[in-house]
């Protein structure tokens, strides 16, 4: 008989929200967490943005998910209280060569479902955002903001009202298959290890997903996705931010470019670069995208993309916040306290 009818690798957010679904079906579902608290490691460092499914290939899963995904994660968001805004989103072209990439985002966009897209001149988007600098522009606006540390703190309430159990300081060793589900050996921080049954194991480890699934007994090696590492920084804009809406470059190898998104208090940031790197604790080549004010590769910079974009310098120098694929530093402002696993959030 299995100890549980699952057992679920990773307490970041698509861990926690596969937990809440299936406790709410009846199932008894057991969440391995190797850190101290959920939600720490990779879901805890993100532009917390809730994306409207621009770029993915037609008929694509990832393209499917995204576009019903976002329309679920807003219903739930204000079901449950989670902060959140539907803030919308500049797409922009920064020179005329440029352009014709708008259009085929919009018509990727359209094949996919997106049917809300809003072409802008350039007159247009300055009317929105008079400090943007541009020639034309996408809206998108169902693109919004949440956030995240809240979402989960909501779905790890759900999830354990469901009755579902979190096993924190506990890693995954090895996950053997037998004939009527899994055996599960897991290693708690005291060094102990336990066996459990279930019926059946989930990996949603995040950036050590990889290595998990190598542990996986009677799984074939090809099967197993190799992992490509990227490290990126954010940078913080002091004083007032000068737009309203995400504003976003034309999409780089790697990402979406380097973005200004804001946060629920108002407050502006600008990131990712893309600097590509061997593991989570070596650097290795760098490779960062062009700026989208002057098409010129990006520095660490003295002023702020939304200031270079309007021609004006900030009021005070950008604060930089290393946000890493290391798990050193979760991105959590000042003073906030991590997420416990006894906290919950109100119905």
């Amino acid at each position: 008989m299995s100890d549980f009818d699952c057992v679920i690798a990773g307490a970041g957010v698509v861990g926690l929200a596969i937990a809440k679904a299936l406790a709410e079906r009846g199932h008894a579902v057991l969440v391995v967490e190797k850190e101290e608290h959920v939600g720490t490691g990779i879901s805890a460092r993100n532009s917390e943005v809730i994306h409207a499914g621009l770029y993915y290939p037609p008929g694509s899963l990832k393209a499917r998910f995204c576009i019903e995904g976002r329309d679920l994660l807003y219903d739930y968001c204000a079901a449950r209280g989670v902060p959140h805004r539907r803030v919308g989103k500049l797409l922009v072209a920064v020179e005329a060569a440029q352009a014709g990439r708008l259009d085929a985002i919009r018509d990727n966009a359209q094949s996919s479902g997106v049917d809300d897209l809003v072409p802008l001149t350039q007159a247009e988007a300055l009317a929105l955002e008079p400090e943007l600098h541009c020639v034309a522009a996408l809206l998108s606006p169902s693109t919004g903001i949440v956030d995240v540390h809240s979402l989960m703190l909501a779905l790890q309430g759900d999830a354990e009202a469901g009755g579902a159990v979190m096993a924190l300081r506990t890693s995954v060793e090895r996950v053997a298959t037998r004939r009527d589900g899994v055996t599960v050996t897991t290693r708690g921080a005291d060094g102990e290890g336990f066996d459990l049954e279930a019926g059946f194991f989930i990996n949603a480890v995040g950036l050590d997903a990889p290595a998990l699934a190598r542990r996986i007994d009677d799984l074939p090696a090809e099967r197993v996705p190799p992992a490509y590492l990227a490290r990126g920084h954010y940078f913080t804009l002091s004083g007032r931010s000068p737009f309203s809406r995400l504003v976003y470059p034309m999409p780089v190898e790697g990402g979406l470019g380097i973005h200004l998104t804001l946060d629920l208090a108002g407050s502006a940031r600008f990131g990712p670069d893309v600097e590509w790197i061997d593991t989570i604790r070596r650097a290795g080549r760098s490779s960062l995208p062009r700026s989208a004010a002057t098409g010129r590769p990006w520095t660490r910079p003295r002023c702020s993309p939304a200031m270079r974009a309007s021609g004006r310098r900030s009021p005070a120098p950008a604060k930089r916040r290393p946000i890493s694929a290391s798990r050193d530093r979760p991105t959590m402002a000042p003073g906030r306290s991590l997420i416990s696993s006894e906290s919950r959030v109100p119905a």
